[in-house]
């Protein structure tokens, strides 16, 4: 088989994954600054992949669009090859063109987009903490709807995720609404509320925004500097979904507060599965538990904890050392841990009210350990028996979809 040949199957092949919805399932692009495993710096990306792998299960089409970072891992693509179909898009008044990758990731239909400017904005050996951030997302955010446009894509729902694409929803309802890309609702979450992205209005300009239309308090104009405009205040005020929300945001929340929905995100099953997890000595899953305990004690071994009291409770936390994770807390519990005779391992990475509280819970949880070892394994296996995968998750998400999708079409009947 020619080698050209072999590249028109590859394309055909994801094209075919990529075909116009129909009957009731419903067509959603996620368009984003990660994706597990391919570019993940924290729980957007592991969002972005699960919620997409949940509801493609359930039947719709979903279709992810991301930047195209030099440092991904591309070993996790499949089958990534360039379209012969470079899409121009508009940025400080002149249009660049945009070179657009294909590739499945764990099944998933991906568009990678790479710019063609001379600022390299995405080859720069990191996903963010560049200084012209704000340009970076700004132009990722427009070239990804010229890509939908000129693809001819008709999503029922767009979602955009954190403050990196947040410039999509008042991008799509200004920009892109007008020339016919106009059959989406916009859905945006916001994982990350501490970097609000929060730059001289001015700088809104280049994606070719209205500066004078979008900075005024009932927009994208900063809640405390009304010469900055916020990108994520923006997609709470153009989007039709907004699924968390932001500190310093309490004012444009509440007068939106009827797009607000709270959905506790899930799991990635598949990934995270004690039954088949490979990086464990011993699996066990809900109905047999009993490779917890030779897990722990090969975890004390490992980090050189001492074994001799198999019962000594062992606490375990696993997250990003960022004030909005309360650090203090979980210094806090530290202390309380060794305090009351147990362990403690935290795993994690780092560029006080709730004490007493959070006191009585550790207190409760080594009494429960100690003094009621059947109580704690009956616990344990209720706990485990709870679905917290994507699938209860993305049943949440598919309503809401399902919901404002109606809505609309209702309203262009009328």
């Amino acid at each position: 088989m020619s080698k050209e040949k072999n590249e028109r199957d590859i394309i055909a092949t994801f094209l075919k994954l990529t075909s116009s919805s129909t009957g009731e399932r419903l067509h959603i692009v996620h368009i984003a600054a990660e994706m597990a495993p391919v570019a993940k710096v924290g729980g957007l990306g592991d969002v972005v992949a699960g919620l997409s792998k949940a509801l493609q299960k359930k039947g719709h089409l979903v279709e992810i669009v991301l930047p195209k970072y030099d440092c991904m891992q591309y070993e996790c693509i499949k089958d990534l090859k360039a379209l012969d179909m470079p899409i121009e898009s508009y940025f400080d008044g002149r249009l660049f063109k945009n070179k657009i990758w294909v590739g499945t990731v764990e099944g998933l239909p991906v568009y990678f987009i790479e710019p063609q400017h001379p600022a390299k904005f995405f080859w720069r050996n990191q996903f963010y903490g560049e200084q012209d951030d704000f340009k970076r997302f700004s132009f990722f955010s427009r070239a990804a709807l010229e890509l939908l446009l000129q693809a001819g894509k008709k999503p029922d729902i767009i979602h955009c995720h954190d403050w990196q694409t947040s410039f999509v929803a008042p991008l799509y309802w200004d920009l892109y609404v007008p020339k016919g890309l106009n059959s989406a609702r916009i859905c945006f979450t916001c994982h990350n509320f501490e970097y609000q992205g929060a730059a001289p209005a001015s700088d809104l300009a280049s994606c070719g925004l209205d500066v004078h239309h979008l900075n005024r308090p009932d927009r994208m104009q900063d809640n405390s500097a009304s010469h900055m405009i916020n990108p994520i205040k923006g997609a709470i005020v153009f989007s039709n979904i907004v699924t968390t929300g932001g500190r310093g945001l309490e004012a444009t929340l509440n007068s939106h507060s009827k797009k607000f929905v709270g959905i506790l995100n899930g799991i990635d099953t598949g990934s995270w599965n004690p039954a088949t997890d490979p990086f464990l000595k011993v699996q066990y899953h809900s109905n047999d538990i009993e490779g917890k305990t030779e897990n722990k004690e090969a975890l004390r071994r490992h980090l050189g904890l001492s074994s001799a009291n198999a019962r000594q409770p062992l606490v375990a936390c696993v997250t990003r050392l960022v004030p909005q994770k309360g650090v203090h807390l979980i210094r806090h519990a530290i202390y309380r841990t060794l305090e009351l005779g147990g362990q403690f391992v935290l795993l994690g990475s780092s560029p006080v009210p709730q004490i007493q509280g959070f006191n009585g819970a550790l207190e409760r949880a080594f009494d429960h350990y100690t003094n009621d070892a059947d109580g704690w394994k009956e616990l344990v296996l209720k706990v485990m028996s709870m679905d917290f995968s994507w699938d209860s998750s993305a049943s949440l998400y598919e309503e809401l979809y399902e919901k404002t999708v109606s809505r609309a079409r209702s309203m262009n009947r009328t």
